[in-house]
This record gives structure tokens, sequence and C-alpha cells, in this order.
């Protein structure tokens, strides 16, 4: 059985991150996906210091699903250049891997 991953990404607002999410558990590329509206970025970006109000997303999802799921993430997405990051993770409960198995 495949581990659990997560992927971070920041998206412009609340309705484009859903319409990813939904986009990406349709396909089976993730299990699950919490949106974190209100989150305040500061960052650099093509030299300049740059400020937004953008909404998080953790995408839950199969180790053996990340690159996949980012590649699709990566075309959805309303960013030229989204800045996701995924990760596989060093543990998970048993529950929670058999649920990502069973729905990705």
């Amino acid at each position: 059985m495949s581990g659990a991953a997560l992927i971070w990404c920041p998206f412009p607002d609340e309705d484009s991150a859903a319409a990813t999410a939904s986009a990406l558990l349709d396909e089976g590329l993730i299990a699950c996906a919490n949106l974190l509206p209100g989150m305040r970025s500061l960052f650099l970006w093509r030299g300049e210091k740059g400020e937004a109000r953008e909404v998080g997303v953790f995408l839950k999802s199969r180790a053996d699903k990340l690159d996949a799921a980012l590649a699709r993430l990566a075309q959805l997405h309303p960013y030229d250049t989204p800045a996701a990051v995924g990760w596989n993770c060093d543990g998970a409960a048993s529950a929670t891997l058999d649920w990502l198995a069973e729905l990705t």
C-alpha cells in the first residue's frame, strides 16, 4: 500500500481553490482538500516584494499519486506559476491510509 502525501498551495480566491480541488477529487488524484480562507501572504516574486490575500489549501493524496496530482494542479491553477509543494508523509493512521487507498 502506498503511503500518504500532502500538497500545499495558495490560491487567489476561494472559488478557484474549490473548483480546482473539486476537479482533483473527481479525477481521483486527491481524497480531501482543506481550504483555509483569509490567509495573508508576504512574498518575493520576480525581484519585488509583494503582499496578497489568498486561500491556502492542503490536499490529501497517496504518495504514488503525488507527481500526477502536482502536475494536474499546475494545469488547473489560475496562477501562471502556482507555488505548489508536495511531500510524502512520514506517518499516517492506518484508517487514513485505507481511506486514501479507497478514494484515490
